[in-house]
């Protein structure tokens, strides 16, 4: 005969007068987390209790139910509703639902009070995301939403964007398939197709990091703190029909844009626009691009303009900003630093001051009618205008050039002697230019091989204008270099014949990445560029006039922005039997690396960082994961491993942004480990002449 189950007996419920309950000293919570007691008291004034409290009988000294009851289970609720009786929002005979445990029970009120804690299950996410759908549909607001259950409207509408993905990924999440943080990063986009194609990939991989989901669905895209987007403005590229993606769950600068084909051709336009108005000023030609390649006005000639003078209420504007100037660095004379908001203001002084001391140029317009101008968009997302270049075919007859002829470059300075430039393999050469396709490594080629010769001499162009920046700031360390070079000529090398057998040769740099025009080594020469070619005299006897009266800082600055012009640290690939030998370029990159020891050269500082196009899509796989494992550690070079080469070198760039990593190219070793290296060679040598 089988043997019947036992019954169980659940605890009667009934309502008892909120002024015969107490809080029993049996409840396990002490800590107070989550949902604030004000907030539980206003959910409650508004929809009411949902759930019973538990409580026990209280005994008196005989055993005997003294009818008052203590709430061991439901302790939050009831100081909730002891809220409201004091709110006079609640009377405090009204009465409140509760499940009664008898008196005498085996279970203690501790067991119950920790069993509903413990024992309760949070709201999974998805039914979370359901319930607010639902309510939205049925007409409720976001912040209505949010007001009803406390939560900020981000937190709503983060849920609610759950909605723009695939109800298949949806499903899977579901099902324990996925983690929130993926599920999330699938909704920065609404495309299904995609967002199903993008899991495919990820599910089989290793590495199912949030970031690598977003970057996948966002490769296409653009920035929205792109130069180009800065340059348009968002709300034209928005006005234009031309989708963004939005993240909700991190801070994702704006968005991307994702069509890259509107916002270029929004741009053009707006650069073509500007050519227009340029060109109605009499220039004969504009030629506009998003920007033009490093030295790209190095063949043309360059027309004098004239600043437009200040105005009388410029003039004064201008003294008024450079006496609140004096006025507050002599306040704050005596202070280790300025606060915040002086120094705030000083930074407004000083770039009012900068935007009133750089005056427009007027030219003549017989000199315009022959000359042209480049339109562009700078790094920071504003209108470049390049003003005043001839062609030499519009150049005016001239009588034959002197030795000190030549063509001015971007920063209007002119080659002593073109002739010598070239014959030494640093001038252009044709085919030379932007239109060389990179040298790309093969997949299968892995190992550690040398980086292709052209990669090379990009990454040494990037480090010779960085090197050329810092040599132009170190007015001693330029004349050093100067004595050095002067005393080597004297001593072991014949004299020539002129007045001072002493000039700068501008070494050019024609092969180069495309961020170098832009980086910031270069705008800081362009500047100090402009600041003394707005001080220069206009003709020759008076520029010596004018240097022997500069002081000896002005002096010294001056000689070591001329001199930066022929800092040559290129790598270059010279012909067997070439003029220049490749041992003369192995010394000249020596040298360089000394002159950057003594500068404190550093690459990182100067802005370079590693991309897909200067360095990452340029070399093996083997060399990306070499320079990650370098600078993040195995585990990170592990999780790109098995990628393809495209896709490694995307999340490598990633991986190494703010890193510091530099390629041995362009690395600085420290004078004194530069001395120690030396030192070891020439003794290496004398050891091999010796054997000899």
């Amino acid at each position: 005969m089988a043997t019947a189950i036992p019954k169980i007996s659940l605890s009667s419920s009934r309502d008892i007068p909120f002024n015969r309950l107490l809080l029993s000293q049996s409840n396990v919570r002490r800590v107070k987390s989550g949902l604030s007691i004000d907030e539980l008291a206003r959910d409650i004034e508004r929809r009411g209790l949902l759930q019973s409290l538990n409580v026990r009988p209280v005994l008196d000294d005989t055993g005997a139910e003294t009818g008052t009851y203590e709430v061991p289970a439901g302790g939050r609720r009831f100081r909730a509703l002891e809220l409201l009786v004091k709110q006079k929002k609640l009377a405090k005979t009204a009465p409140v639902p509760c499940v009664v445990r008898e008196a005498g029970s085996t279970i203690l009120a501790e067991d119950d009070s920790l069993a509903e804690n413990v024992q309760r299950v949070a709201l999974h996410p998805l039914d979370q995301f359901r319930a607010f759908r639902d309510m939205l549909e049925k007409g409720m607001s976001d912040e209505e939403i949010a007001a009803a259950f406390f939560v900020a409207p981000a937190v709503v509408r983060q849920r609610l964007r759950l909605m723009t993905v695939s109800d298949k990924l949806l499903e899977i999440y579901e099902q324990d398939g996925m983690k929130l943080e993926q599920l999330m990063a699938f909704s920065i986009s609404d495309d299904h197709a995609r967002q199903e194609q993008v899991w495919d990939i990820v599910s089989q991989s290793h590495n199912r990091e949030p970031y690598v989901i977003r970057r996948m669905l966002t490769e296409k895209t653009v920035r929205a703190s792109d130069r180009r987007v800065r340059f348009v403005g968002l709300d034209i590229y928005l006005a234009a029909g031309g989708p963004i993606m939005r993240d909700l769950f991190e801070a994702d600068d704006g968005g991307w844009l994702q069509d890259p084909a509107i916002l270029d051709r929004l741009v053009m336009e707006k650069l073509h626009a500007a050519a227009e108005d340029i060109r109605a000023e009499g220039w004969k030609w504009v030629e506009t691009a998003l920007s033009f390649p490093w030295g790209h006005t190095r063949q043309f000639a360059e027309i004098e303009g004239t600043e437009v003078p200040l105005t009388e209420d410029e003039t004064a504007r201008l003294e008024a900003l450079r006496a609140e100037q004096e006025t507050i660095e002599a306040e704050y004379a005596q202070a280790e630093e300025y606060p915040d908001e002086v120094d705030a203001r000083l930074g407004e002084i000083e770039q009012a001051i900068l935007v009133l001391e750089e005056r427009p140029l007027t030219f003549d317009p017989v000199d315009m009618a022959r000359a042209g101008v480049f339109v562009s968009l700078d790094s920071d997302g504003t209108l470049q205008v390049e003003r005043g270049f001839v062609l030499p075919e519009d150049m005016p007859s001239e009588p034959e050039a002197t030795d000190d002829a030549g063509s001015a470059d971007e920063y209007g300075h002119h080659p002593h002697d073109q002739h010598d430039h070239d014959s030494t393999g640093h001038g252009y050469q044709e085919g030379e230019g932007d239109n060389i396709a990179p040298d790309v490594d093969p997949e299968e080629e892995d190992g550690i091989k040398p980086l292709p010769d052209r990669l090379l001499t990009e990454l040494t162009a990037w480090r010779t204008l960085a090197l050329r920046d810092a040599f132009a700031s170190n007015p001693h360390i330029a004349l050093t270099e100067l004595l050095h070079t002067l005393v080597r000529d004297v001593y072991w090398q014949t004299p020539g014949t002129d007045c001072l057998e002493a000039y700068v040769r501008e070494i050019s740099l024609p092969v180069h990445s495309p961020d170098m025009p832009g980086s910031v080594p270069a705008h800081a020469l362009r500047q100090r560029n402009d600041g003394w070619k707005h001080d220069l005299p206009e003709d020759e006897d008076a520029l010596w006039r004018w240097i022997d009266g500069l002081d000896d800082a002005s002096r010294m600055a001056l000689l070591a922005h001329s001199l930066s012009f022929g800092v040559n640290a290129l790598y270059e690939r010279m012909p067997a039997y070439g003029a220049v030998s490749q041992r003369s370029v192995t010394e000249r990159l020596k040298r360089a690396d000394r002159l950057a020891s003594a500068l404190g050269l550093d690459l990182v500082e100067a802005g370079w960082q590693p991309t897909v196009e200067n360095y990452l899509g340029r070399v093996t796989k083997a060399r990306i994961l070499q320079a990650v494992r370098y600078a993040r550690g195995n585990e990170a070079a592990d999780r790109i491993a098995h990628l393809k080469k495209p896709d490694m070198a995307r999340e490598a760039e990633r991986l190494l942004d703010g890193s510091g990593w530099l390629p041995e190219a362009l690395r600085t070793v420290r004078l004194a480990d530069q001395a120690q290296v030396e030192t070891v060679a020439a003794e290496e040598g004398m050891e091999a002449i010796a054997a000899e």
